[in-house]
């Protein structure tokens, strides 16, 4: 078993901006020389996701960020924001609600995903953030 980690980087912008990153995470694959076994998708911080969906325009641009602003709308006030002093309390219940880890099989280099299923960031802060996507890749 071998254990290699690629990382990336991309820029944001806030409020549930929904990026579809599968092309570098199938990318960090093909730099290394494991063929066989998963890759975790790791985003560092605490005001950001990773996820899967169908990157089509109406559920990135639109019916995302409706279900997250009826669930944790950013104009609420939230204990963090009192503790704190900032106003991402929502961004990091986004966060802790969606995850900042997802794992995916891959064979022969390449990801096994569904015909219409992507890798997805999603930026749950309130300003524009610059963010380093780590790809743990283990397998043989």
């Amino acid at each position: 078993m071998t254990v290699d980690i690629q990382s990336f980087e991309l820029r944001s912008k806030a409020y549930c901006d929904v990026i579809n990153i599968t092309k570098q995470v199938q990318n960090s694959l093909n730099k290394g020389e494991i063929k066989i076994g998963i890759v975790n998708v790791h985003v560092a911080g605490s005001t950001a996701a990773i996820s899967t969906i169908e990157y089509e325009p109406g559920l990135v641009q639109n019916d995302i960020k409706e279900l997250l602003e009826k669930l944790i709308p950013y104009g609420d006030q939230y204990a963090h924001t009192k503790t704190w002093g900032d106003h991402n309390g929502a961004g990091h219940l986004r966060s802790f609600l969606i995850k900042t880890s997802q794992s995916f099989p891959f064979k022969n280099k390449k990801l096994i995903l569904g015909t219409w299923q992507q890798i997805a960031f999603i930026e749950c802060d309130e300003r524009p953030r610059s963010r380093t996507i780590y790809c743990t890749i283990i397998g043989d």
